[in-house]
């Protein structure tokens, strides 16, 4: 771990305009020095809002440095994490538009630390950051003229996301007290709604008001840049959910890639991932699934909607694939049944198997997965519940200054 002395320049912020491209950066012979883009943040639960920042940010400059703040710096300043500065990390570090990562970033962005990494300019989204004193954690660097923005991706953040979380495992709790009740609906008050149907109704309408739109715009800025496969590359393909993007999901990629020259992703939509994992799944929409594994590494293409029983059309379709990997954490609730069920159910990869090219991978699954992200998060619902409102409470203060 990185451990600095910053000391704060003694310069008062200024209300100079911020620039939102940078200018040409030359060295003493006159030649074009590459433009470095210092982003940091808190990469909790990352989602494509993240990623597209580090994207935009990318195309500011030439190299970007993400710094990634610690938990004990983000618990005084924002509140408790839910994914640990590891797990994070690890999440930024997979970022295709990432070329290096900073450990300890500060949370009050200096110009000392971003000289030290030798970076040219600070990007962050148009949306307010706050120190906990509620003053601007990027206010020394725009008094230099240093502070670049990006804009901010509308419909998705890690707020957005724990809401989901606490929302998913609390109608899980009012299914339970239902059935504790013999099955009789639970009423509260004067209301003649369940509990179950009252949480049911509010996740609709959070569903309504995050829901990101598909369009071609927003998916083909996350695959430019992304080559075609070539003549003798030996084509990988894996399927599944990728619900929370997160460091299983990467290691799992990975080891997949690992394995040939050029990996495809087959991302299942939103019916069949509520058909093998049950009606509150997924936490994120196929397209906000879709464009987080865009954004990784270690995939080449993507799949939309594709098929949880493998067929021809995706072995033999636009490529030839040379084999089929599967992670050793694949419990779905199709496969949680008998023994004499389970010989009824069509194996998904029958056809790989057939073919001689379906690879189970070795080692033991990984300790983060979608299934565990939840449970921290219901573990601690308290301390998360009173984060969410102080957050809510930051927000919307930071509005009404507008």
């Amino acid at each position: 771990m990185v451990s600095l002395n910053i000391s704060e320049p003694s310069h008062p912020p200024s209300t100079s305009t911020v620039p939102h491209t940078p200018v040409t950066v030359t060295t003493s012979t006159g030649q074009r020095k590459p433009i470095r883009i210092w982003v940091d943040g808190c990469y909790d639960v990352m989602h494509h809002g993240h990623f597209n920042a580090l994207r935009q940010a990318k195309a500011m400059g030439d190299i970007v440095v993400a710094g990634v703040h610690s938990d004990a710096e983000l618990l005084l300043h924002k509140g408790p994490t839910v994914m640990n500065e590891n797990e994070r990390m690890a999440a930024v570090a997979a970022c295709k538009w990432v070329d290096e990562v900073v450990p300890n970033a500060p949370y009050s962005t200096s110009l000392e630390w971003m000289d030290k990494y030798n970076c040219d300019y600070c990007v962050h989204g148009d949306d307010p950051s706050t120190l906990a004193d509620g003053t601007d954690s990027y206010k020394y660097v725009k008094a230099q003229g240093r502070y670049l923005e990006c804009k901010r991706t509308k419909g998705v953040s890690t707020t957005d996301l724990v809401n989901r979380m606490l929302l998913m495992t609390r109608q899980q709790q009012g299914k339970e007290q239902e059935q504790g009740q013999g099955g009789q609906a639970v009423r509260e008050g004067n209301g003649d709604s369940t509990i179950t149907g009252r949480v049911e109704q509010q996740q609709q309408r959070t569903q309504q008001q995050h829901e990101v739109l598909s369009t071609a715009r927003k998916i083909s800025t996350f695959t430019r840049g992304n080559r075609d496969p070539q003549k003798g590359d030996r084509i990988i393909y894996v399927d599944g959910t990728f619900d929370l993007f997160h460091v299983g999901h990467i290691e799992f990629l990975k080891r997949a890639k690992a394995r040939g020259d050029y990996l495809v992703v087959g991302v299942y939509d939103d019916a069949t991932v509520r058909t093998i994992k049950g009606a509150r799944h997924p936490l994120m929409s196929m397209h906000e699934r879709v464009l987080a594994l865009l954004a990784c590494r270690h995939v080449d293409d993507v799949i939309l909607s594709a098929p949880y029983y493998l067929t021809e059309h995706v072995l033999d379709g636009d490529f030839t694939v040379h084999e089929v990997v599967r992670g050793s954490h694949r419990l779905h609730r199709r496969q949680e049944r008998t023994t004499q069920d389970s010989e009824m159910e069509p194996d998904p990869y029958q056809l790989a198997k057939e073919r001689g090219i379906f690879v189970q991978l070795d080692g033991p699954a990984h300790e983060i997965t979608t299934r565990s992200i939840v449970h921290r998060i219901d573990k601690q619902r308290a301390m998360y519940e009173e984060r969410q409102r102080r957050r809510a409470l930051k927000e919307a203060a930071a509005t009404a200054k507008k």
